[in-house]
């Protein structure tokens, strides 16, 4: 399928929508795209699956926070991490040469903020791979599931994948922010966690970050970049993802991804 629609009012959605499409076009690799900003939809191929790489860790942070809710977690839980367990790839607490233990809570912060791969597979066995998966199923996520550790190459080379989609991603970014599916303290939790991430370099990149709230969640693998984030101004919420596949492994597609960035937040703080 390739398709891109847009539910527009008036000529500065038109603008907008012309604006994306071109960058979008001369954008490396196969790209989807997802954005609702103010009731307004746009989307290009924003059903097509792709490999989540780290972007599963949303709907872990959110399952996370549904298990606090209901009781079946604290959230100040101590878990012990093995270090046998330790693996490699993105996050700090493979560095670490002691046996550290840390709360569920720090661990989803870990998760989120730097990307650890370690605390997110901790996370997987404490919350259950079938609870992560219910989730997501409750949420309406058809095109995302979460069916392996983070770095295990042994299930990839065996064709086993997490897979996602960019329409999941940014309905999970608005889930986070308006859904009752998460109390009203668990959703201002989550959107602090998302407000320190540390990779900013996609989608947030040209925004004033003083100006609107950013939270956001990047993924990478070789020939994979993605990013999502939530863009919040003077109450108006934009919900973004961009997922980017077949990419050759020299090109960096983060300059396609900051232009569309800084289009959504100029459309964003101008209405």
């Amino acid at each position: 399928m390739n398709k891109v629609e847009m539910k527009e009012k008036g000529l500065n959605q038109l603008e907008l929508h012309q604006r994306l499409s071109e960058q979008l076009k001369q954008c490396p690799g196969r790209v989807s795209f997802y954005l609702e900003m103010n009731g307004n939809i746009f989307e290009h191929n924003s059903d097509d699956i792709y490999s989540s790489a780290s972007l599963i860790k949303i709907p872990i942070l959110i399952e996370g926070y549904r298990q606090h809710q209901n009781g079946i977690i604290n959230l100040d839980q101590i878990v012990h991490l093995p270090v046998d367990e330790k693996v490699s790839g993105a996050g700090v607490l493979q560095a670490l040469s002691s046996n550290p233990s840390y709360s569920i809570r720090d661990l989803l912060t870990l998760m989120m903020i730097v990307s650890d791969n370690f605390a997110t597979n901790i996370l997987i066995d404490t919350l259950g791979k079938g609870s992560i998966n219910q989730c997501m199923d409750d949420l309406g996520l058809n095109g995302t599931k979460l069916n392996r550790k983070m770095m295990d190459f042994e299930s990839l080379r065996q064709g086993i994948d997490n897979l996602t989609c960019a329409q999941d991603m940014a309905k999970s970014l608005k889930f986070i922010n308006e859904s009752p599916f998460l109390t009203e303290n668990s959703r201002k939790e989550i959107k602090s966690i998302l407000g320190f991430q540390q990779f900013n370099q996609k989608l947030p990149a040209f925004m004033d970050l003083e100006k609107v709230y950013v939270g956001n969640k990047t993924g990478e693998l070789p020939g994979v970049n993605h990013d999502c984030a939530i863009v919040s101004y003077n109450g108006r919420h934009a919900y973004m993802a961009m997922l980017i596949d077949q990419l050759p492994l020299e090109e960096n597609s983060n300059y396609f991804m900051n232009k569309i960035g800084k289009m959504v937040y100029d459309k964003l703080v101008s209405m």
